[in-house]
């Protein structure tokens, strides 16, 4: 049976993308209910694995990592071993942030962080390029960010979350 979320259980969503360290109080206040209800309901979310996890959101030029990279990865072909040999690279790499197999002409499109032109380059160089699996990388840096969220649509009318994995 698949899941569903009324509208108490977006607001408590939203609520917390807009402050995930929102004491149960001040939430249970914020979306209209008494603490012990919204707890519960909280843990209901986690549980059914509406919410993936919390985090803490680090400012990349701040701590050093000023370069922003997108990587357009394509394979010399998509035998196991191939696949295997690349998400090995990826798993092990801290610099890379997030890797999404895509439809149309790349495979992999890669978010890369680095503190420079220069290890972005030695990067690439030595590790991707390096691996037999990959074919050709095409990059694309980060100029300026226009817009920067983590935050999902909750609107009721949506489908952004009208449905949630089916439960076994």
């Amino acid at each position: 049976m698949a899941k569903t979320l009324d509208r108490v259980d977006r607001r408590i969503l939203d609520e917390l993308q807009s402050d995930a360290r929102i004491s149960n109080q001040d939430l249970a206040k914020r979306v209209g209910l008494s603490s012990a209800p919204c707890w519960r309901r909280l843990r209901r979310l986690e549980e059914d694995g509406f919410i993936a996890s919390y985090a803490t959101l680090l400012n990349r030029p701040a701590i050093g990592l000023p370069i922003l990279a997108y990587a357009q990865v394509t394979l010399e072909n998509h035998h196991p071993e191939s696949v295997r040999q690349f998400d090995q690279l990826i798993a092990q790499r801290p610099e890379v942030l997030e890797c999404h197999s895509m439809s149309g002409t790349n495979d992999y499109l890669l978010r890369i962080v680095a503190g420079s032109m220069e290890a972005y380059e030695h990067f690439l160089s030595t590790h991707v390029l390096q691996t037999k699996a990959v074919r050709s990388v095409n990059t694309s840096f980060v100029l300026r960010t226009k817009k920067f969220t983590t935050r999902l649509p909750l609107d009721a009318g949506g489908a952004a979350v009208a449905r949630a994995r089916t439960s076994s």
